[in-house]
């Protein structure tokens, strides 16, 4: 079966007039086509993946529009895009503090009406409340996920990183999955799901990004000509970049980690032009919610108003620790990178799982979520129950036992004066369970077994709750569950003569289950400094995040990374295995190729459109029209479409007039709208037009990325990767032969598919330092 991305060599529809030079055969083998997937898993949906094309057209067509190009219109460009990167500032963080707003008052009302049953003794309707609430708010994130934008499951977060680093997938940045993404994410979090809203986040701004950035609407009759500048994906890039760093921030009020975290985990390109316009969204989501706190401090955001929108406060700011201390913390680093393998390990086995029961229909989909939700509503209610009420303090710092609002001490089934320590955290959203555990001044509020059951809970239902089909992220609940660890491990290791206490031992566990989980250090190491708004910790914090990230890369990969290879996406990595430099790019052409002539036959155009679906298309000039085979350069499927829907046929293969040429405009080949390409399927022709011609020269890149066959595949990788390139042109080294031997395009450098061409090489494949523990195998 034909596939988006396959390329190689096939003879070409019309037969040439001379005898061609015969082809040379490589010196190794080369397969009748690629044999890598062109689909992956998106949100929850199996769907054809494409590439994008960062690579800036060269043609006769093109270069006059630019040279007309005048100063005006070159400002009115830089201005447009500061304008854009304003709004998605804006709009993102007005999102982020509607969620946060949204989540807190709709899980806090649910939260006060089972704590009022509670205090009334009504056990059974309590649990019957607080199960169905979860259940419905979990079926209905479900529902809308599943039946109106299953590109809205999970964090968003795997997705987005491809999509920077030039994968595309359809209805990832739709408005449908927007709205999606944001309702589903207000029930799956209101639902206490053990997820997270930092990755739809990310997603929601890169989906802002992306709708501001695809050049207008016609359909909502929004054709403003200064947006016909960002009908291209170099600048859609740029914005999806600057959106992806903009919801870390309105998630997090971090906006240098929102811009760090863009730069370490998100985005394959970077230069300093796109750190300005960056650091200025993430500049202006943190304006806007600091405008929205102070009106929620004036209590105008309802009980439950602040959310993670107030910074943690973790501890005093006179902080001093002694060097008797380090000890303590470098074992809760390593022990925190050995967790956070550990739990990727854990997460990809069951997302595996979860897999195969998505593929048996959407109604197992949504049993799965509602199971789910069953199952952690009896373990949030009943967990308490296993731990002993403990006596207030004499002096709180807020009132003792906390009815009706959230905060440090639950009644639960306590009698007055006491408090539940475990349902202190279990009965709380994450935002505020985080406050919790990083509170200072606490270190006698919570029991090591209370600690500890809440730690194995949080670990666990993270994994299970990720993969359901619903919005869900994984940054929260890693927070939540290392600051759980970091704080049993306080109990455990603290001395008495020690300066630290266990809020900052909390701390540091987030951190250390951040670095062994997500594997990012300087972008992790600022957001946990801006939510703590305490820089004394910087030197713990930086220790903590290098051991455990060092001590976790021994076992796996990142999460990210490993959830993306299991959605099948086809992220290329900025380093070339080893193996690579034993071969070269002829090694690994694969066919068929598909080739025009200058002067090409609509039916011959036709045809191959219809019968493939290769994207790019090289164009050979042959006598009479040249001397010998010539290549010319590379044209684009889109760009034949549009020539094609344009009807600008000859009846004789001769060069288009300009008069023809002055019929299109550079918006005619513009990057279309999301989900706006034009199909071979819509367009008719008479039999008089299939015999025509039409002259591609005009329309022609001629100016394409080439490389000669005997370049070694890891520099051919590291070029395609570093410029963003959709299609690399292999021509032959030695003449007499066609001038192009093939195509590669991102699925040639993958693993799969050069191991699969060249098994033997298979044992001498470069892998990272892996120990591995076979009876740990078969237990995670």
């Amino acid at each position: 079966m034909s596939s988006p991305l396959l390329n190689g060599l096939a003879a070409p529809l019309l037969e040439p007039d001379h005898d061609d030079p015969p082809l040379l055969p490589l010196r190794l083998r080369r397969s009748a086509s690629n044999t890598t997937s062109q689909v992956a898993i998106v949100g929850s949906n199996i769907c054809p993946i494409e590439s994008l094309d960062y690579e800036i057209i060269e043609n006769d067509f093109v270069r006059p529009d630019w040279r007309s190009r005048e100063l005006v219109e070159i400002c009115q460009y830089t201005l447009i895009k500061w304008i854009l990167c304003l709004l998605i500032g804006q709009i993102v963080g007005l999102l982020g503090f509607f969620i946060n707003l949204a989540v807190e008052n709709v899980a806090g009302q649910k939260f006060v009406v089972t704590s009022n049953m509670m205090l009334a003794r009504r056990f059974m309707a309590a649990f019957l409340v607080f199960s169905s609430s979860n259940l419905g708010l979990t079926l209905f994130a479900s529902l809308i996920t599943a039946f109106v934008a299953p590109e809205a499951a999970g964090s968003g977060i795997p997705e987005v990183k491809a999509y920077l680093n030039g994968v595309d997938a359809p209805a990832i940045f739709s408005l449908r999955t927007l709205i999606v993404k944001i309702v589903g994410s207000i029930c799956a979090v209101s639902s206490s799901l053990n997820v997270g809203k930092a990755g739809p986040m990310v997603h929601c701004g890169a989906c802002i990004a992306a709708l501001l950035g695809q050049g207008g609407s016609k359909k909502f009759r929004l054709t403003w000509k200064w947006l016909r500048f960002f009908k291209n994906d170099r600048d859609r890039r740029d914005l999806v970049t600057c959106g992806s760093a903009a919801g870390i921030a309105a998630a997090f009020r971090a906006p240098v980690g929102g811009v760090l975290f863009a730069l370490e985990e998100m985005a394959s390109w970077w230069r300093s032009a796109l750190l300005w316009r960056t650091f200025f969204t993430t500049a202006v989501v943190a304006i806007v919610l600091r405008a929205l706190i102070d009106l929620c401090l004036s209590g105008q955001c309802g009980l439950f108003g602040k959310g993670g929108l107030i910074m943690y406060d973790v501890t005093s700011v006179d902080i001093s620790y002694h060097l008797w201390d380090v000890p303590a913390v470098l074992l809760l680093a390593f022990g925190g990178g050995i967790l956070g393998s550990i739990y990727n390990s854990l997460l990809n086995n069951v997302l595996k799982i979860y897999n195969v029961i998505n593929k048996k229909g959407v109604a197992l989909r949504i049993l799965l979520a509602c199971s789910l939700s069953i199952f952690t509503s009896c373990l949030l209610f009943g967990l308490p129950w296993l731990a002993s009420c403990r006596s207030c303090p004499s002096d709180p710092s807020e009132p003792c036992p906390t009815i009706g609002r959230s905060g440090n001490y639950k009644k639960f089934q306590c009698p007055p004066g006491y408090y539940n320590d475990l349902a202190s955290l279990f009965f709380n959203t994450n935002d505020d369970a985080i406050k919790n555990l990083f509170s200072k001044g606490t270190d006698s509020e919570f029991q090591r077994s209370s600690m500890l059951i809440f730690f194995a809970a949080c670990f666990f239902l993270s994994i299970f709750s990720y993969g359901i089909v619903a919005p869900a992220g994984l940054f929260v609940p890693v927070i939540v569950t290392g600051a759980a660890y970091g704080r049993f491990a306080g109990m455990l290791l603290l001395r008495s003569k020690s300066n630290l206490n266990h809020g900052l031992f909390a701390v540091l566990g987030s951190a250390s289950l951040l670095g062994g989980s997500m594997r990012t250090t300087v972008s992790l190491c600022v957001i946990i400094l801006e939510l703590t708004n305490n820089l004394l910790l910087l030197p713990l914090i930086m220790i903590v995040l290098l051991i455990s990230k060092t001590v976790a890369d021994v076992f796996n990969e990142n999460v990210y990374d490993l959830i993306m290879t299991l959605k099948g996406l086809p992220y290329l990595e900025d380093y070339a295995e080893p193996y690579m430099r034993q071969l070269a790019v002829g090694d690994v052409v694969t066919g068929p190729l598909q080739i025009f002539r200058g002067f090409e036959k609509v039916a011959n155009v036709v045809h191959v459109l219809r019968t493939t679906r290769h994207n790019g298309f090289p164009v050979i000039d042959e006598p009479p029209f040249s001397e010998s085979p010539v290549l010319y350069g590379l044209i684009l499927r889109a760009h034949l479409l549009t020539l094609l829907r344009s009807k600008a046929f000859s009846r004789t293969p001769s060069p288009v007039s300009q008069d023809a040429i002055a019929l299109f405009s550079v918006d005619d080949f513009s990057k279309k709208g999301l989900g706006h390409d034009d199909r071979i399927e819509d367009l008719a022709f008479s039999n008089e037009e299939m015999e025509m011609y039409i002259d591609l020269h005009p329309f022609t890149n001629t100016s394409p990325y080439a490389v000669v066959e005997t370049m070694s595949l890891a520099k051919a990788l590291m070029l395609f990767r570093q410029v963003g390139l959709r299609h690399l042109l292999v021509i032959p080294k030695f003449s007499g032969r066609r001038p192009v031997v093939g195509i590669l395009t991102r699925h040639d450098f993958r693993p799969e598919h050069v191991l699969n061409l060249h098994p033997l090489l298979a044992n001498s494949r470069w892998k990272k330092l892996r120990l591995r523990f076979p009876q740990l195998r078969k237990l995670v």
